[in-house]
């Protein structure tokens, strides 16, 4: 099918729903001289559990298959463990292949074909001797300020961060070479480090490469999707109960349309899901009391939203359902395989529960005898260090004493 698109045709499907791109003469001539498919990249460090976001890159990625480009897509194992310790060293090797099952399974949900998909492990070049002194090299080029400024967005940022966040930009720009692609793919927050790959790569000798970015999915609470933020996104394998739950308090104002993770959900993954799996691409929303509304563009949707014509309650269930649907086949692949199953839980073991220690029973300093080390016994009387102290018999006979000792001295 791909060979049958113009360069126009494939032009568009590139550059469709992208927010940025540096570099695109060099996708030009790639294109325009037809000797070879256009190779692209695409890397996600192997963190924590891939969320419904993980769409939108998907979607983007069928794009590039359907234009005819040769997908690659790294497993960054190593810049997992690299971004202040997300991935544990021990896990990393089952994340990775957990999310190759994820991955995999989202395409398979939207009818992409994988023939001219490429899965490669990071660590599978990134611990040889010429990497490292590739690596080596770079650092010699690349000052700590632009190594910082570079993963600014990207690794998290912390006080007293350890070199490894300043390593982690150094190796993106690196893997453009290793992995022997023209384009590197990923959301505009990784600008940054696509800048610095562009400059410092040919410092080294090796020749810059294409970039394409994009934008930034808002979550349901609103602000960046992450995977760190259970209340900001949903597990692909979230069952359909827990997934009306979290759409229920996803963020969504009437008549608001700027940074509203819902709406910007039926915009990247909704309408274009539909789009491939037959026809053209369309999202209904159905209404309690009225003919339901039928959208099969962006513009559309956002118009009616705007004039409350579509309002939160019926957008959100509308979304709901058609996830809930998108998800389905993910999920019985899940089901279906126990490898996948016994990987799920090596690569995200529960967490054990914290044993509570037993506290010591304070009693205040209110009841009889707290500031006395002493104890009551069943006949009254009291027993420990401080008996004499408050001992009734002795309090009885001190002040018996001391009546004596006045009436003595009245009588005188």
């Amino acid at each position: 099918m791909a060979a049958d698109l113009s360069l126009e045709e494939k032009t568009r499907l590139l550059k469709k729903n992208l927010q940025e791109w540096l570099g695109w003469d060099i996708i030009q001539n790639v294109l325009e001289k037809g000797e070879r498919p256009l190779s692209i990249y695409w890397g996600t460090a192997t963190t924590g559990r891939p969320h419904c976001g993980y769409f939108v890159p998907m979607l983007k990625i069928a794009e590039f298959l359907k234009a005819g480009c040769h997908v690659k897509i790294l497993l960054a194992d190593i810049h997992g463990f690299l971004d202040n310790l997300k991935a544990p060293i021990e896990l990393v090797e089952f994340r990775a292949k957990y999310y190759k099952y994820v991955i995999t399974a989202l395409l398979r949900a939207v009818n992409v074909p994988i023939d001219k998909l490429e899965f490669v492990l990071g660590s599978s070049y990134q611990l040889s001797k010429e990497y490292t002194m590739d690596l080596f090299r770079l650092s010699s080029v690349v000052t700590e300020h632009d190594a910082k400024k570079a993963g600014a967005e990207v690794v998290k940022q912390v006080e007293n961060a350890t070199l490894s966040g300043l390593i982690y930009p150094l190796m993106q720009s690196l893997d453009e070479e290793y992995l022997k692609v023209d384009v590197q793919f990923g959301g505009v927050d990784q600008r940054k480090i696509f800048a610095l790959a562009k400059e410092v790569l040919p410092k080294i000798g090796y020749k810059t490469r294409a970039h394409l970015m994009n934008p930034m999915v808002p979550g349901l609470a609103g602000g960046k999707m992450s995977a760190s933020d259970p209340d900001s996104k949903i597990d692909v394998l979230d069952p359909p109960d827990l997934i009306r739950k979290k759409l229920k308090k996803a963020y969504s104002a009437p008549k608001e349309v700027e940074g509203n993770g819902v709406l910007s959900f039926c915009e990247y993954v909704l309408l274009p899901a539909s789009a491939l799996q037959g026809g053209e691409g369309k999202f209904v929303v159905k209404r309690r009391d009225a003919e339901p509304l039928v959208y099969t563009n962006i513009k559309q949707i956002q118009e009616d939203y705007r004039k409350d014509i579509l309002i939160p309650q019926d957008l959100k269930a509308a979304v709901t359902d058609a996830l809930i649907v998108l998800l389905e086949s993910v999920q019985k692949d899940f089901q279906a395989s126990p490898e996948w199953q016994e990987v799920e839980k090596k690569a995200y073991p529960p967490a054990e529960p914290e044993k509570k220690k037993k506290q010591k029973k304070d009693k205040g300093s209110k009841y009889p005898g707290a500031a006395k080390q002493v104890e009551a016994q069943p006949d009254g009387s009291v027993e420990g260090e401080s008996q004499a102290e408050v001992s009734l018999d002795k309090d009885a006979q001190a002040a018996l004493e001391k009546l004596e000792l006045e009436k003595k001295a009245v009588e005188s």
